[in-house]
């Protein structure tokens, strides 16, 4: 199946290129990364799903960290000793992905012989499906929207909110592998989310701890503004003008994995594709009257409330309706 893939990725990959990157980046560069990501990092990355779903969660955590560190030694590799050009990086990118690989089929691979068991998979075609489209769509919505606002903020703007929103991603790092655990226990026990105060506190939980990473971060970059590179020093001043965003964006991802939980997976996905759209209209007329980037990182703060807002009501309302067995 991977091997059938690649002439449609192949082609996926050179459409976006044209359409997006063919002004600012060498079609070859574009190659590379792409070659980084599909066959190196994604097969890496199923060995990690594969031990979560064994519940091998400590060892799928270590992989995942390893991953982290590769990419880290060959960014610090790349700062000491590289060109500085983008054509270079990417080889860099390549090795750290490569060696991902490495260590994830040589040393975390499942023993398991895979079977193939026609009637399991009619049974779950359309939960999978419905899955693997909300994946697509989840992390569509976390890139297209860089695009949308390169599209019509222009580059500054993007590459500020480009920045912005990656120092977002690292508070969801501990968010989500307590998401993780947490929706493999209500798996085993469903009966956990009709406790009205357990939901409550989860949510307050995830909020104050998005929220109080990013303000971590932006103390530490007031005091060592260099820590992370010379890009995010020139924009740490204004980091903590989208102080609450983490909190509202962590909250979404979220209440998605409880639909997940319940079994509830093509509302997972209907809901998913809603939050895209709403997320787009929203940046959208956000950038059609503001500039600068303290108003935009300021508003940001109500777009993704609002976000929450459209979350919490499809995925509750969601969640009053029958649980699905998975």
């Amino acid at each position: 199946f991977a091997a059938a893939s690649l002439p449609v990725i192949a082609l996926a990959g050179w459409a976006v290129h044209q359409a997006v990157f063919a002004a600012d980046v060498a079609l070859g560069v574009f190659a590379v990364v792409a070659v980084s990501e599909v066959l190196l990092w994604r097969p890496a990355e199923a060995v990690i799903i594969v031990n979560n779903g064994m519940g091998r969660f400590g060892r799928a955590a270590v992989l995942v960290i390893t991953g982290t560190m590769f990419r880290a030694a060959a960014a610090l590799g790349f700062a000491f000793a590289g060109d500085g050009s983008l054509a270079e990086w990417v080889w860099y990118y390549l090795a750290a992905n490569a060696a991902s690989l490495t260590v994830a089929v040589a040393c975390f691979y499942p023993g398991q012989k895979l079977r193939l068991a026609p009637a399991l998979y009619g049974r779950r075609l359309l939960d999978s499906l419905a899955v693997s489209g909300a994946e697509v769509l989840f992390y569509l919505q976390m890139e297209l929207d860089k695009l949308l606002v390169l599209a019509i903020g222009g580059p500054q703007i993007a590459g500020i909110y480009a920045i912005v929103m990656r120092l977002v991603d690292l508070t969801a790092i501990p968010i989500r592998v307590f998401t993780m655990m947490l929706i493999q226990a209500m798996m085993r026990s469903p009966e956990l989310l009709r406790r009205a105060w357990l939901k409550t506190g989860i949510e307050a939980g995830v909020f104050t701890i998005s929220v109080a990473a990013l303000l971590a971060l932006a103390v530490i970059l007031h005091i060592y503004p260099g820590l992370l590179g010379q890009n995010v020093a020139e924009i740490a001043p204004v980091i903590g003008f989208a102080l609450l965003v983490p909190g509202f964006r962590n909250l979404v991802e979220y209440q998605a994995e409880l639909l997940y939980a319940r079994g509830q997976t093509v509302l997972r996905a209907i809901n998913l594709a809603l939050l895209a759209g709403a997320k787009a209209v929203l940046l959208a007329a956000l950038l059609s009257v503001v500039t600068g980037p303290i108003p935009l990182l300021g508003w940001l703060n109500a777009v993704f409330a609002l976000l929450y807002v459209i979350s919490a009501a499809l995925t509750y309302s969601a969640l009053r309706q029958p649980a699905k067995a998975l």
